[in-house]
């Protein structure tokens, strides 16, 4: 499909499918809502997280606003074989019948507020660099943030392979931190840098896949409030005060519709690293 094509008739997304990891809060459950707005009658939407309450009242909800849409909450683990396999299997049994004009996937990060130290998306920020001298730890959060990307990325586009008329999009949910170094934010930093360049690979070897970075900007969430108090360096976490007390973060539905904004027009070029104040 050529680029702009998605947005030449003003309908939207299209009859497709979409799936959206990450969807239980914040960002990926607006931007879950954001979708489901824009794809036609008789689609379908596969909401993955961990989060399993959460989750399922995104259902609830979606379903009720969306009765043309068929709606499906998977709660998995991405980290592991089995929630990725399941991931699979559900977006197969999800697809429409007849021709699809798209199929969208948004990688994003399971943001949840958790204790230090475990398995929060920034990774443990209290600590140096020189503090990580446990493979453990920094292969469980590769695995986590980066592994699961690369493995549930791939699986979704050979259940999907290409096919006359079908657009396949993906989008890898970025941050200003896959580009610029964050103190103690190294886990981070290393995660967001490595999955821009994972996805860029995707957008050089697939030319017919749609690949979008995107970073949504400072958005007003749980986990900006780890940023502010469990950051180890001292001006990183006024920093991010700062920004809260001057109203600087954004909402996550306005990042969303910035996101969705870019996928109707369809103009980006495919793998490129895309800010919210680029657009």
């Amino acid at each position: 499909m050529a680029s702009g094509e998605a947005s030449a008739s003003g309908a939207g997304l299209g009859r497709g499918l979409a799936v959206v990891s990450g969807a239980s809060r914040g960002l990926g459950r607006s931007v879950a809502r954001a979708v489901a707005g824009r794809l036609a009658p008789g689609s379908a939407l596969l909401l993955l997280a961990r989060s399993e309450e959460p989750l399922r009242r995104l259902e609830t909800q979606l379903a009720a606003a969306c009765p043309a849409l068929a709606v499906r909450a998977l709660p998995a683990d991405l980290a592991q074989p089995r929630g990725l396999q399941a991931a699979r299997d559900a977006a197969r049994a999800l697809r429409p019948p007849g021709p699809l004009r798209r199929l969208l996937l948004v990688n994003n990060a399971d943001k949840q507020k958790v204790a230090r130290g475990s398995r929060s998306s920034l990774g443990d920020i209290s600590k140096a660099f020189a503090d990580f001298t446990s493979p453990d730890e920094v292969n469980s959060y590769l695995n986590l943030n980066v592994t699961s990307a690369l493995c549930l990325t791939a699986s979704i586009l050979k259940a999907f392979p290409a096919e006359p008329g079908l657009c396949r999009t993906v989008v890898n949910i970025s941050s200003l931190c896959a580009l610029k170094p964050f103190k103690t934010w190294t886990l981070y930093c290393t995660g967001k840098a490595a999955r821009d360049m994972m996805f860029q690979v995707l957008a050089a070897e697939e030319p017919d896949v749609r690949v979008l970075n995107y970073a949504p900007g400072p958005l007003d969430t749980d986990m900006q409030e780890l940023a502010r108090t469990e950051s180890g360096d001292l001006e990183m976490r006024e920093q991010f005060l700062r920004m809260k007390q001057q109203g600087q973060l954004l909402d996550c539905d306005v990042s969303s519709q910035k996101l969705l904004k870019l996928l109707l027009e369809d103009t980006f070029e495919s793998g490129a690293h895309i800010d919210f104040y680029d657009v």
